[in-house]
């Protein structure tokens, strides 16, 4: 009769066995999560560190020639220039303030320096801020010298190519729409504005936008290496819960093995038994 497994599992040795296996094993996922912990800290610092840094002029951040990169967006940049047309300045419907749904006011800047090889000039799309309406007095566009200060914020991912059809309110915050509906170059990315400096601004006395916070900036996916420990970790737990049932089953096997081993002597003497019998 085979022998059940569970008499090899439910003995004192395989027991002690598992219960240090078992220990081995949580120290180990208890590193693996550590390790985790660790890549998280990492990513938010990096991405805090980024988005905390000193303004600098946005032209040496990234040309107009180039496309914008994640390390540039949720930097902080200085913008020197001149307002542009006012019939080129836009509107970004359903944007949230508080309980309130309202506009996002985005008008271009002119800008001294484009940071392009070859010296032309361009301007980069700045989200100035929240109204409640389209006609609130605030939207007024502004005109003449600037410098202000903003965060770089990316496209979003929304399509709103349709929308350039309809007129200056847009669904989405998006460069490759806006580039059809101006006659100028244009940066591959927007400031949201958090400072500005606009002597025609502050003679008129206008109310202006309520300034918005920029969007979160793209995790900075910096300690990818300790995703890997993690993973290495729980890879060496499940491991070691594997080796212990395999030890068990090649035990079992074992133990079956010498049973049936010890049975076949005993066997043979009970035929030996009967035939003698019959014989005599």
């Amino acid at each position: 009769m085979a022998r059940p497994l569970w008499r090899t599992v439910f003995t004192p040795r395989w027991i002690a066995l598992l219960l240090l296996a078992l220990a081995i094993a949580a120290t180990m996922s208890v590193l693996g999560v550590w390790q985790l912990d660790v890549y998280h800290s990492k990513t938010a610092a990096a991405t805090a560190k980024r988005a905390e840094g000193a303004p600098v002029p946005l032209n040496t951040l990234f040309s107009i020639d180039e496309g914008l990169t994640s390390k540039a967006v949720g930097r902080k940049v200085t913008v020197t220039g001149t307002w542009g047309p006012a019939a080129d300045q836009l509107y970004i419907s359903d944007r949230r303030l508080g309980d309130r749904n309202g506009f996002w006011v985005v008008s271009p800047v002119m800008l001294d320096s484009t940071g392009s090889a070859d010296g032309s000039t361009g301007a980069v799309m700045v989200v100035r801020g929240w109204v409640p309406t389209v006609t609130d007095p605030a939207v007024k566009p502004l005109t003449g010298r600037v410098e202000l200060t903003g965060a770089v914020a990316q496209s979003e991912a929304q399509d709103a190519s349709g929308d350039a059809a309809k007129g200056r309110t847009l669904q989405s915050l998006r460069i490759p729409t806006i580039v059809d509906l101006v006659d100028y170059r244009i940066y591959d990315a927007f400031v949201v504005l958090s400072s500005i400096d606009s002597p025609a601004a502050a003679a008129s006395g206008a109310p202006a936008p309520t300034i918005v916070p920029a969007p979160a900036p793209p995790t900075d996916h910096a300690g990818l290496r300790n995703v890997a420990y993690a993973f290495q970790w729980w890879i060496f737990a499940a491991f070691t819960l594997w080796m212990w049932g395999r030890m068990v089953l090649d035990a079992h096997r074992a133990d079956e093995a010498d049973a049936t081993e010890s049975d076949e002597p005993d066997q043979a003497n009970g035929e030996l038994e009967s035939s003698g019998t019959v014989s005599a």
